[in-house]
């Protein structure tokens, strides 16, 4: 009987530095002797993504609060379960740890933000159970938040694009969308038991390195 392996995931907002950080998570996992692989969520290069595509390029509404958060969930945990049946449940199986680029944990950052408070706590049940009981993707060991203000985020993602503001998705061109993620992420941080790495000091980032030191120490009192 094979022991199942771990997961680790890496979430934040967008300009965060979750795919800076993942990859330099997994060089450490690596030297530490263990077995890795590293994931990323939504999976573009594959079918199971078509209708987060279709969500995020605007096709059912151009305005992300529109669009019903069950249903954009789903679109979600649909590609999740895909990528999970074809590419990472036989490594999860034989002890590998797994950096998971966003999650589930995503749907509560973002989906939550469309309901009123006084429902979060019935949708992260609804999500929790929908994912992870019938879906049946396996529960995160870790979940690493990265906090990174609005103020910083947003320059981080106007260099991603060279200031093209066309290039940003339905998510990263509403800023009253991102603020209310920033409230979402607290509560469910709180509620589901994240670590939450602060990656910059209001006005900076910090450098790569000291996040990814903040990274390390979160994870290795689960190996």
């Amino acid at each position: 009987m094979s022991n199942k392996g771990k997961i680790i995931v890496i979430d934040g907002l967008d300009g965060s530095g979750k795919s800076t950080q993942a990859p330099l998570l997994l060089e450490y996992l690596e030297k530490k002797g263990l077995k890795v692989k590293l994931i990323s969520f939504p999976d573009y290069n594959e079918p199971s993504s078509a209708l987060v595509k279709m969500y995020l390029s605007g096709e059912f509404s151009d305005n992300a609060q529109e669009v019903n958060a069950y249903a954009a969930s789903s679109f979600y945990a649909v590609d999740r379960y895909a990528s999970f049946k074809k590419f990472w449940e036989q490594y999860y199986n034989d002890g590998y740890v797994i950096v998971a680029t966003r999650y589930v944990t995503s749907n509560a950052i973002h989906q939550m933000s469309k309901l009123d408070g006084k429902d979060w706590d019935y949708y992260i049940n609804w999500l929790e159970d929908y994912e992870y009981e019938k879906l049946g993707l396996p529960k995160p060991d870790k979940v690493i938040f990265l906090s990174m203000s609005r103020e910083v985020s947003q320059k981080l993602l106007s260099g991603r694009y060279e200031g093209d503001e066309s290039k940003k998705d339905i998510h990263e061109k509403n800023i009253k969308y991102f603020d209310e993620c920033i409230k979402t992420s607290k509560y469910a941080a709180q509620k589901m038991g994240w670590d939450v790495v602060s990656c910059c000091d209001g006005e900076n980032p910090y450098t790569v390195e000291q996040i990814a030191q903040k990274i390390r120490e979160c994870v290795d009192n689960i190996l």
